[in-house]
């Protein structure tokens, strides 16, 4: 049996990497495990998850529509870590919107509250 690799392209089974995140059994340790299970929950459709790791203070400036729609419209292919440290991811998430090829390139910021790490704010280059 083949292990299907997690889409946040950290060489791991989903099994192993996001999907303990994404079924709410365990919590992503650091900025960087969440940044990258928020990658997969877009490529997976799991508008509920992303919606529940943007923090609190900021969820009024999403719409899940807004998310599912994003979600869906684009096929995620391949996800570039290219820094984190302490609470800052910054990544390039590729996509294709019809037949053409995007990247999103962003730094994030991440706030811990109690135990969980949410998606703060991020800064688009």
């Amino acid at each position: 049996m083949e292990l299907i690799r997690c889409t946040c392209c950290s060489e791991k089974s989903y099994t192993e990497c996001c999907q303990p995140f994404h079924l709410q059994i365990a919590v992503p340790p650091s900025p960087e495990h969440l940044m990258r299970s928020r990658y997969s929950a877009y490529a997976l459709h799991l508008i509920d998850y992303l919606w529940e790791t943007a923090h609190p203070a900021k969820r009024y400036l999403f719409s899940k529509a807004d998310i599912e729609q994003w979600a869906k419209a684009n096929y995620w292919f391949r996800l570039e870590i290219i820094y984190a440290k302490g609470d800052i991811v910054e990544f390039k998430a590729f996509y294709q919107n019809k037949l053409k090829e995007y990247v999103h390139h962003e730094k994030s910021i991440f706030k811990k509250d109690g135990d969980k790490w949410y998606y703060f704010s991020g800064e688009h280059f």
